[in-house]
């Protein structure tokens, strides 16, 4: 009788509170940074959706353990497996939160990366969107971003090949397309490119600068990309900047 009333869902308050808990927890975390991509609140609310996140998993690893041990002492389990059920989950948003924190931790907090530090790319179009967005300041400062820029990303160079400007500039238009970026202009006159990248889960925008000059008979192809927001962009534009480079490389 009693194993009968148990598979009726007989688990304690307790249980499905950490479950139900772990579970709004875990869908904290798309809905804060989904929500900020489409406007439904700005970016610090969707952050404060992730802390919601956190916090809620800390309780159901700590507590669900807890209640774990009590459950399987007691022969409940049902809520033994509510218990394990929370835990696993808490584990699932502790990990993939720890790992965006190691990440930040590993890079240098800045987000304005250039293949020239001494004459980085400009932007033209660019600068008015983000001066209406009111956003990070756009100037290049040598001084305090060049020396964590190069022990950090010591692969972030000019590209030197031996294609014309022309040939280059036609092989960087779909290239920045195929990438998923937006090209906001491209002057085959002046060499330049600008162009907006809109990360997928907060849509938080970085903006392209690409220059291409004759060196030669081939060219030079220099690469910089800007966060509109945000101090450190957990390596984001480096990484961005080494996918153009691979596009544009011989070929």
């Amino acid at each position: 009788m009693s194993e009968a009333v148990e598979k009726q869902d007989d688990r304690r308050w307790w249980a499905k509170a950490l479950f139900v808990g772990a579970v709004v927890g875990l869908v904290a975390l798309p809905i804060g940074a989904l929500g900020s991509r489409f406007g439904l609140w700005s970016f610090m609310g969707g952050f404060a959706l992730l802390g919601v996140g956190v916090v809620l998993a800390t309780i159901a690893f700590f507590l669900g353990v807890i209640g774990a041990v009590y459950a399987n002492s007691k022969g409940l389990s049902a809520d033994r497996k509510s218990c394990l059920s929370a835990v696993a989950i808490g584990v699932v948003i502790l990990g993939l939160m720890g790992n965006q924190f190691m990440t930040a931790s590993g890079v240098p907090p800045i987000h304005n990366i250039s293949t020239d530090t001494l004459d980085p790319p400009q932007f033209d179009q660019i600068v008015a969107i983000r001066e209406a967005e009111g956003a990070n300041p756009i100037a290049y400062d040598a001084m305090q971003l060049a020396e964590q820029q190069r022990a950090a990303y010591p692969h972030i160079k000019p590209l030197v090949s031996g294609a014309s400007p022309g040939e280059m500039f036609a092989r960087a238009v779909p290239g920045l397309e195929s990438l998923g970026l937006e090209v906001v202009s491209a002057d085959e006159s002046l060499g330049r490119i600008e162009a907006t990248d809109t990360t997928f889960w907060f849509g938080f925008k970085d903006d392209v600068a690409i220059r291409i000059r004759a060196e030669g008979a081939g060219s030079v192809v220099d690469i910089r990309s800007v966060s509109r927001v945000g101090q450190s962009d957990l390596g984001k534009n480096a990484e961005r900047i080494g996918q153009i480079l691979d596009v544009l490389g011989p070929g």
